[in-house]
């Protein structure tokens, strides 16, 4: 039998009396590598009103992390600790506008425990999500930049210790609900991948691959979907949609890809209007909930599909070849609901404009009580459960909120990002499934800033142009795909003086005939003419807010709800969205003193008898 070392006795007997003693260990459900070297982990959890953090990082001096809003060092919320001569320790600080680190006179990040061997730095810390403390950074649904550094040696006597190139930021969403896994190592999948497409050196390249699903005959559900981003590409896929194609066509349009959107486009693309699911950069893989599965195998589910990749090049560089795709997880062992997926918000076009120079524009795109009470009232009168919702936006997006409205009265917001990342866009997993019911609507209200531009934005696929849109998982799967609008385009004209066009419209953009001073623009040319300044563009969008939409309510297969082309107005709303008040409250440690003691003395006698490996 194997002796157990003394300091081994100890350790369990400490841990022993500590587990009587006080609470569990902590969980950390969610985990992120910061770094391309996997030397720093983060691990966290939701306790409540507060939040709990371990950071396991390869170093034996100091370790910092932060929240900034910019990504930056600019204005952010940082705590820094480590473990020196034996003794471990934690800072609360913040940096002003000029990235000045300062010690925060109010101190909320709490130690829980630390420890080092011979490799890595082990540190445990919670605060409380909103501290009441202008210095810190309150924690929400919305996205987070968390901002992280290391270095060698310890802050120590001589001050800070500049960590160098030891730093960066990463994107997430620190209160993302858990996931229940199932484990998918056995299960069998299947990969849709382009093969060696030459990526054009243009700014912006939409590719189209159409794939036939392998699994036939028989209904399964695929259970989880994951990117298959090609290694040193991951800036250059911006994202990945895949859409569900016409049942009437054959193996012949499987021969070769193809650039989307283009005049040569095979026609057959043009069936594959239903998006099924929808990946953006910075995104993680999907995995449904335990109830709900993605059908493929039967007559009614894809057997043609079309995937959609989005290469963003805006350096212009050549002799890029990439082979990214997707991998689609799935199971005999049916579940209970069929997954659907509804595109809701502003239809793509050049009706959704913006202007230059404005610090904040907002747009909106309305999934209309009209087109849900004719589909759900048809399909589905007990309404639908949306579980996941993406909101997307290009670069200009700054935040997005997903309203929601029952017989008029607003309910809790559906989805929101209030610190949109362009390049951190994924499904954010509701906490509680969400009922949509004939007599609801819809509302994608997208903030955009143009301050440094001096043109027109305009609605478009470019990463340039702008989106707003939002994808809603839901089930039971129903015959409706995508629930938009898009604003009336004349009105919009009027502002600027626009008075007369000419008819027939022939050409697009199309021409405008009076006055004279946009005589024989396009209406892009006139809108860019136009002298902007914010002033006018505040009135501007006061009245596009305002304006009857032309509603879009599709089915699959390229058919439309009769409500499909009608004008409707939008309901009357409060505007700005009041926001849900915040309960702060100041911080204080969240675990009894006797167990971090004893974790401590667990260090101190592990670190003195010998290094104990490697903690990650």
């Amino acid at each position: 039998m194997r002796r157990l070392r003394p300091w081994a006795l100890v350790l369990g007997g400490l841990l022993w009396a500590a587990a009587a003693a006080g609470p569990p260990p902590p969980r950390y459900p969610h985990s992120a590598v910061l770094d391309g070297a996997a030397a720093y982990r983060l691990r966290w959890g939701r306790r409540g009103s507060a939040i709990a953090f371990r950071l396991e990082v390869r170093t034996r001096g100091y370790v910092g992390f932060g929240l900034s809003a910019s990504g930056g060092m600019a204005s952010a919320d940082i705590v820094v600790g480590g473990v020196e001569r034996g003794q471990p320790y934690l800072q609360d600080y913040f940096t002003d506008e000029n990235r000045v680190l300062r010690k925060d006179p109010q101190q909320d990040y709490h130690l829980e425990y630390a420890m080092e061997n011979s490799t890595h730095t082990i540190l445990a810390f919670s605060r409380e999500l909103h501290t009441c403390d202008a210095n810190d950074k309150s924690i929400t649904e919305s996205t987070v930049r968390v901002i992280w550094a290391y270095h060698h040696k310890d802050m120590g006597e001589a001050g800070q210790n500049y960590h160098g190139l030891n730093r960066g930021t990463k994107s997430l969403r620190l209160l993302n609900p858990e996931k229940e896994e199932v484990l998918s190592a056995s299960l069998p999948y299947f990969d849709l991948r382009n093969k060696d497409v030459p990526v054009p050196d243009k700014d912006t390249t939409y590719w189209c691959q159409m794939f036939k699903i392998p699994v036939q005959h028989e209904k399964h559900h695929v259970t989880k979907v994951e990117p298959l981003i090609q290694k040193g590409h991951e800036n250059l896929v911006h994202h990945i949609l895949l859409y569900q194609c016409s049942s009437n066509l054959n193996d012949s349009v499987l021969d070769y890809g193809h650039e989307c959107y283009h005049p040569n486009m095979p026609d057959s693309f043009l069936t594959c209007e239903t998006v099924i699911f929808a990946w953006a950069i910075g995104g993680e893989g999907f995995t449904y909930p335990p109830h709900v599965g993605l059908s493929i195998g039967t007559a009614a589910d894809p057997q043609f599909v079309l995937m959609e990749v989005h290469y963003d090049n805006p350096s212009y560089t050549e002799g890029l070849i990439d082979n990214s795709g997707l991998r689609l997880i799935y199971t005999p062992v049916l579940r209970k609901y069929d997954a659907g997926v509804i595109e809701a918000g502003l239809w793509v076009s050049l009706f959704h404009n913006i202007p230059p120079g404005m610090p904040e524009f907002v747009s909106e795109g309305h999934c209309t009580l009209e087109c849900l009470e004719e589909a759900l009232g048809a399909e589905r009168p007990a309404g639908i459960h949306v579980f996941a919702v993406l909101l997307h936006a290009h670069l200009a997006g700054r935040a997005i909120r997903m309203r929601h409205f029952h017989n008029g009265e607003e309910q809790k917001l559906l989805a929101y990002d209030d610190e949109f990342d362009f390049n951190f866009q994924e499904f954010q997993y509701l906490k509680e499934e969400r009922t949509i019911l004939p007599g609801d609507n819809l509302i994608t209200e997208c903030h955009y800033s143009t301050v440094d531009r001096i043109r027109m934005t305009w609605g478009g696929l470019s990463t340039r142009n702008e989106m707003c849109l939002s994808y809603l998982l839901y089930y039971p799967r129903i015959n409706l795909t995508r629930c938009a609008s898009i604003p009336d385009i004349m009105e919009q004209l009027q502002f600027i003086g626009v008075k007369e066009i000419y008819r027939p419209v022939r050409t697009w953009p199309f021409i405008i005939k009076s006055p004279k001073q946009y005589k024989n623009l396009s209406f892009m040319d006139a809108m860019n003419k136009f002298q902007w300044s914010r002033s006018k563009g505040l009135s501007y969008n006061e009245l596009v807010l305002k304006l009857p939409v032309n509603v879009r309510c599709s089915k699959t297969d390229n058919a439309e709800w009769s409500i499909q082309g009608m004008t409707a107005l939008p309901p009357e709303i409060e505007r700005p969205y009041k926001t849900e008040p915040v309960i702060c409250s100041s911080s204080s440690p969240l675990h009894c003193s006797l167990f971090l003691t004893l974790l401590f003395i667990v260090h101190v006698t592990a670190s003195t008898i010998g290094n104990i490996g490697p903690f990650v």
